[in-house]
């Protein structure tokens, strides 16, 4: 089947059908969105969710915004207040500077206001493409190719792609798809990363495509 508009909403449409029978969960960084509603939420769980897992991110993420949710709460928290509450994310403390230090440019910077450009953003500590094209995403609704492991890696097993890195299936992606699945494209693969096609040992069984997919890199399924 060619690549083009109506095969993606095939894909689109096949993916979602198959997580609805694993009644499974937003990503926590969709699902913090639709509860806090701001940029600056979006932006910060993002920083967190770096190397962590999903039920984590979610937890810490709850525990720092009870604490803070604007740039201007979040300066008067010391780093020891921001490691406690976000902890065990991966890299905790420095992730607790790094949300002090953003916090403080967007202050100082962008008047208390998360920028709306992907320059802007990356000028930020810490932010790097993911997070940037993400809280353009779920925190102004822009269209940006947020690609994260699991994009990545289903981009590349389904043949759509070939590239090394996340970095490099950004640009990628962005030639390939149609704009309108640039923001949706995320949320939903990432979910079907965490739930069928999973990093190792995908459960193919389980998967609608299965029969299409050339299944690049995969050793073992199930």
């Amino acid at each position: 089947m060619e690549r083009d508009e109506k095969y993606f909403d095939y894909v689109f449409a096949s993916f979602q059908e198959a997580l609805k029978k694993k009644r499974r969960q937003l990503p926590s960084v969709s699902l913090l969105a639709m509860k806090f509603n701001t940029p600056f939420t979006v932006l910060i769980s993002t920083l967190i969710s770096l190397r962590t897992k999903d039920d984590v991110t979610l937890s810490a993420s709850e525990r720092l915004f009870r604490l803070a949710d604007t740039p201007h709460e979040m300066v008067k928290l010391s780093p020891e207040e921001i490691e406690k509450a976000i902890y065990p994310a991966g890299f905790y403390k420095r992730k607790a500077l790094n949300i002090i230090s953003v916090s403080k440019e967007l202050i100082e910077r962008f008047g208390g206001k998360v920028p709306s450009t992907q320059e802007e953003l990356l000028s930020l500590p810490g932010v790097g493409i993911k997070t940037a094209n993400l809280t353009l995403n779920l925190g102004y609704g822009i269209d940006a190719v947020c690609v994260d492991c699991h994009v990545h890696q289903i981009a590349n097993r389904m043949g759509w792609i070939e590239t090394k890195a996340p970095e490099e299936s950004v640009d990628a992606l962005e030639s390939l798809l149609p704009r309108r699945f640039w923001i949706p494209l995320n949320e939903l693969l990432v979910a079907y990363g965490q739930n069928i096609c999973l990093p190792v040992s995908p459960l193919c069984s389980e998967c609608p495509l299965a029969s299409e997919c050339p299944r690049k890199g995969v050793i073992h399924s199930r």
